[in-house]
């Protein structure tokens, strides 16, 4: 691969990666309600989680698709269903004071499990992996989970700490709920694009 590639390739990776989408949305739900130490273990699986995805899309899951279309709308229905209930369980999260005892953050394994669930993530791997790694090779396919890997956690990171810092004025479980209640209503509108294709 290229300077040139790989420095196109890292651009694709930022702007997908930092753009919001579920996992950015529920990162920065999870850094305000759980603060930033406690969604470390979401913000891995979400790193790691789609990095192995990307790795197994670029070696020949992405051909599933192409063998038997129906799988794509499986996939769809599935992603959609498991994000309108996390949008409930969002939007339901424990006020400050009960958070201990009911709330707990998404765990490393839950993250790297969604990312196949995930629109958005299967969106960007398909993508990463047709434009970046077309021959399929796995050199290829390996550098671009490499690079993503590399601007995803940082990206990632981004959005729990703008959580985090949204936690001075989340101090009252009112506005905690408004902001639930806010990241839910978004989580279900970044479906609009899978919806609409």
């Amino acid at each position: 691969m290229t300077k040139d590639l790989i420095l196109a390739l890292a651009a694709f990776a930022f702007v997908s990666s930092i753009t919001p989408g579920p996992n950015n949305l529920m990162l920065m739900a999870s850094g305000a309600n759980f603060g930033l130490r406690r969604t470390v273990p979401h913000m891995l699986g979400v790193g790691i989680g789609f990095g192995l995805m990307l790795v197994l899309v670029g070696l020949g899951l992405s051909g599933l698709f192409a063998a038997w279309p129906p799988a794509a709308l499986i996939l769809k229905v599935v992603s959609v269903t498991y994000l309108l209930w996390l949008a409930w369980k969002i939007a339901n999260a424990a006020p400050p004071e009960d958070r201990a005892a009911a709330g707990k953050p998404m765990t490393f394994l839950q993250a790297a499990a969604f990312q196949w669930v995930n629109p958005k993530a299967w969106t960007m791997s398909l993508s990463a992996v047709t434009l970046y790694a077309p021959g399929r090779e796995v050199a290829s396919v390996l550098m671009v989970a490499l690079v993503f890997g590399l601007v995803n956690m940082p990206s990632v990171a981004i959005w729990a700490s703008m959580g985090v810092q949204m936690r001075r004025f989340l101090k009252t479980p009112a506005r905690l709920r408004r902001f639930n209640i806010a990241m839910a209503l978004l989580l279900v509108a970044s479906l609009y694009p899978v919806l609409a294709a």
